[in-house]
């Protein structure tokens, strides 16, 4: 069985050493720190930005997901000039696969690996573990899997998570957690709940014994579980909180858009936003549609992420301001206006409906790209309209106008 390798051990004491002299040469770096700019008088919406030694993220934020290095089928220049992220994702468990620690540390991080000058936040590889290895085994220890690509065992534990994340070099990194099944008992979440927390004990006493590797600031963030349980949802709240301090730099809200009912999802928010600081972000991880979106908006989340942009978009999904169409659909073969003409994408008035329609029929995988812009620069528009909404005071009714229009099918 792989674990972390001696090699490792050994070359994370010599590169600590080096890591300290820098950060004594590099005293001007800035803290991570969020600043409330803005809240909705109807609703608990608020507004903020998030700084970072990588730049400013203004809030309500959505992030691309971008896996393994990269956000499936766009260009980075684009990413930043045309769809307007201002952070994406990386992904522990596969980065720690492929390409691997020795090459991401060589490339001097992720960052530098894959040529992106804004933040990212990486994933622990906990929801990874959970849903595409079926040959996986959870102790008090940490969880034992089998790799997807080759099946070879390796082993994440507290310790070595924030090592791998720190080698990974994110700007925000996520604590490791058992993602608990939605449609899990109580007796099994409870059980779940009381390991995730023995394991940010320690991953927290680990990160706040390490040091960043690449001369700036990384914060953590600890993950809420409890499945769709008030009270274990508390009782994480108010563990998670003995825990807090300047290093905890925002709050993650995990184990939701796992199978629950949407309603479930939504009172689960209801619970646990108000329990967590004002003073630090909140996100909730994996989710998922516009209106989910707006919705957590409304009720106190400040950070968002999911695949369904661009994996919706490569199967011919679009989601406009005037509703969801299907690329696929015959009723487009004919159609030679704009892609979307309420878009902000530089692709929603170069190609046509029909054009599109065509590359998906013809299988060409320039319509994955076109499509995934085309979603990612909506995503990004959505909560930009939203902070805008709420800086005006009317973000509540315009979100109850806005969500039927954009959930109809074209």
């Amino acid at each position: 069985m792989r674990c972390f390798s001696v090699y490792w051990w050994t070359k994370l004491r010599e590169i600590r050493v080096f890591s300290l002299s820098l950060k004594a040469k590099n005293n001007f770096l800035m803290a991570f720190t969020f600043r409330q700019t803005s809240k909705d008088p109807g609703s608990s919406a608020r507004c903020g930005t998030i700084s970072t030694d990588h730049g400013e993220i203004h809030t309500p934020i959505f992030m691309p997901v971008g896996t393994v290095g990269t956000v499936k089928g766009v260009y980075h220049h684009d990413l930043t000039d045309d769809i307007k992220a201002e952070i994406i994702l990386g992904n522990t468990y596969h980065l720690y696969l492929r390409p691997g620690l020795d090459i991401l540390h060589k490339a001097g991080g992720l960052h530098k690996f894959e040529h992106w000058d804004r933040p990212i936040l990486t994933d622990s590889g906990g929801f990874q573990v959970f849903s595409l290895t079926p040959i996986r085994k959870l102790t008090p220890d940490g969880c034992t899997f089998a790799s997807h690509i080759d099946g070879s065992r390796h082993t994440f534990t507290p310790e070595n998570n924030v090592d791998t994340q720190r080698i990974i070099g994110a700007d925000i990194m996520m604590a490791l957690d058992e993602c608990c099944p939605g449609d899990a008992d109580f007796r099994y979440a409870e059980k779940s709940l009381k390991l995730t927390q023995g394991w940010l004990e320690r991953y927290a006493r680990h990160f706040d014994e390490t040091e960043p590797l690449y001369g700036y600031t990384q914060t953590m963030f600890p993950i809420i579980q409890g499945c769709v349980y008030p009270e274990l949802r508390k009782r994480a709240v108010d563990h998670a909180l003995t825990l807090d301090n300047a290093n905890r730099g925002g709050y993650a809200i995990g184990g939701l858009a796992v199978g629950e009912p949407t309603e479930k999802m939504y009172e689960m928010l209801e619970v646990t936003c108000p329990l967590l600081p004002e003073d630090k972000p909140r996100y909730l991880m994996g989710v998922g549609t516009p209106a989910n979106i707006l919705e957590g908006i409304a009720r106190g989340v400040d950070m968002f992420d999911c695949v369904m942009p661009t994996r919706n978009g490569r199967n011919g999904m679009l989601f406009t301001w005037n509703g969801i169409m299907n690329m696929r659909n015959a009723k487009w073969e004919r159609d030679f206006s704009e892609l979307d003409p309420s878009g902000t994408s530089f692709v929603d008035h170069y190609y046509t409906k029909a054009y599109l329609r065509h590359l998906f029929t013809a299988k060409e995988m320039f319509a994955a790209m076109i499509a995934s812009e085309h979603n990612l620069a909506f995503y990004l528009d959505l909560v930009r309209q939203a902070r805008a909404h709420i800086e005006a005071g009317d973000f509540a009714a315009w979100k109850d106008a806005v969500i039927p229009r954009i959930t109809q099918r074209c």
